[in-house]
Formats: structure tokens, sequence, C-alpha cells
């Protein structure tokens, strides 16, 4: 997958284009994008265009936490099938741009866009005028099919990013696997750690994911962690690790059952399946222990079913 990060000076031929923020890639945009990858078969690039930086982070003093940050995007986006993947840079000079002038200098002239897919609430442009009226209007001078997707609902409730990243704040992990269409996950470089979980029979890998990441509340899951294609269940302890000296940044602490191959430098995706048990301070490393043994138990028993 070809991917053109803060650049616009690049041009691409014959695209189907879908176009978004894309937090979180859940149930609604997914819509979007199988209809791209479906319109392949066309002869058309499978385009996703969308904004590298949150466009509400730049007008806003307040950091807004991902879903999923620009390299986990890029990860899921390579393993569906998409050709290009476009994270257009957000500045005060293309946030200012006029919508007319975004469709004819960036969709037409950059994208080359034959099919554009849209969500039927797309803003765009100078104080979000472009929408969904508007590319219908502009689709018969410029001569591309416009196909957009209302947005759908699960329990009654409109699926959107913001509700998703409430549910994920307050741990509803099954909700949250519905809402995405797929679990929940971390995805990143298995960093180095203090080697304590080896020293007492438990092997962790893990990974220090950046400040803009969400994260559900601290505790320990039943995860998935996929290596090199491959799926193997385990459990995951999302926190601070208090018994054995609080590290100064949130860790993700994961140990897979039955694996024990060193992954260090490898990039991995741990997927949350299920909330177990906050996490907890221990006064000894033996009841540590005998909690993981529990926690085992426990993890093997819900992916046996």
């Amino acid at each position: 997958m070809k991917y053109i990060a803060g650049e616009t000076d690049f041009k691409i031929k014959n695209s189907a284009v879908s176009l978004g923020k894309f937090d979180g890639i859940h149930l609604g945009h997914q819509l979007l994008l199988n209809k791209v990858l479906e319109l392949k078969k066309d002869g058309l690039q499978a385009v996703m265009f969308t904004f590298l930086y949150n466009p509400r982070n730049l007008f806003s003093d307040k950091e807004i936490e991902l879903i999923y940050t620009e390299e986990e995007k890029r990860y899921i986006l390579e393993q569906s099938g998409f050709d290009v993947l476009v994270s257009y840079p957000f500045t005060k000079e293309t946030a200012s741009m006029e919508p007319v002038d975004f469709i004819k200098e960036v969709l037409i002239e950059k994208l080359d866009a034959k099919v554009i897919v849209v969500g039927a609430d797309y803003c765009f442009g100078h104080n979000r005028r472009g929408n969904v009226e508007l590319l219908k209007e502009k689709s018969k001078e410029y001569g591309y099919e416009l196909i957009v997707f209302d947005k759908i609902k699960v329990q009654d409730q409109v699926i959107s990013s913001s509700y998703i990243r409430s549910k994920i704040a307050e741990g509803d992990i099954e909700l949250v696997t519905r809402l995405l269409g797929r679990p929940f996950s971390i995805i990143g470089e298995v960093k180095h750690g203090r080697k304590i979980g080896r020293t007492i029979g438990f092997p962790t890998v893990n990974l220090i994911p950046p400040a803009s990441k969400l994260l559900p509340p601290d505790g320990v899951y039943a995860s998935m962690t996929s290596i090199n294609g491959i799926k193997y269940p385990g459990l995951t302890n999302i926190g601070h690790n208090p018994t054995v000296g609080v590290t100064p940044e949130k860790r993700v602490e994961t140990y897979i059952f039955d694996f024990d191959s060193d992954l260090y430098g490898s990039t991995i995706e741990v997927s949350l399946y299920a909330y177990e048990r906050p996490e907890m301070s221990f006064q000894s490393v033996e009841e540590l222990k005998n909690q993981m043994n529990q926690d085992i138990i426990y993890g093997r028993k819900y992916f046996s079913k």
C-alpha cells in the first residue's frame, strides 16, 4: 500500500476515494471502505483520503485521544487491500480552502477521482461549508460518481467515533467490539520491559502506546495477540504495574499462553476481548503469582468458549 502523509504535491490516477476522518474505522466507516474495495474490480485504485491531524485538534487546546493512531490506521489499512492511504496535512491554510477548490484541486487534480464515497453528513472546506449536496452538484461538471451512505445504528444508537470513545473510556469492551466490527486493539513495536514477568514464570511482551492513544480503564483483559498473521490467546494488563514498581508511562503488558519466542522489535496487534478485573497492588510477588494463576484460568476458560 502506498502511504502519502503530510504532502500536497502528489498525483494519483483513476481512483475510487473514500473521504472522512476514519478514527476507529468502525462499522459505519467500513460501509464506505468496503464499497471502495469492491470498485477495484472495475480497475480503480482503492484510496482512503483523510487528514494527518484530527481536524478538531487544530482549533482546540485539548488533545483528542484517538481510537486508532495514524500508525495503527495505516497497519489496519495495509491488511485490508487498499492501494493508497492519503493523510493530507491539516493546517490553517488547508482548513481555509473553499469547498469548490477542494473538489477541483484535491479530488480531481490530485486524486483523479472517478468515484467518491462518503457518509451522508460529510462536510469539508472552509467553515465546513462543503457537503454532500455540493459534491452531487459538481459530479456532473467533473464526471465522477457520488455514492452516499447513511449512518447505521447498534442498539438504537448511531455509531460514531465520539460514542465509541466514550464506551472505551467506560471499559465496555464487548459493546466496543460490536461498534467497531472488530475487537479494539493496540498495535505497536514490542519494547524491552523490566523482565520481572520472566523471573516469576510469566514472561510478557510490552507495548508503550503514545499519549494520543485512547485506552480503556486500567486492568486485566482477555486478549488475542496477532503475530505475523497468527493469533494467540492470552491476558493483557493495562496500567503502571504497582506491585513491582510503578512505571512512569502507561503500559500494555501481555502474557501469551504457551508462547515464549523473542518478539523484541516486532510489530504486534493486541486485541482486547473482555474485561476481567482492575489493576491491583499486591503485598508480595507471591500474591501476584497466585492472582496471575487465577487470571490464566479465567483467560483459558474464556477462550475455550
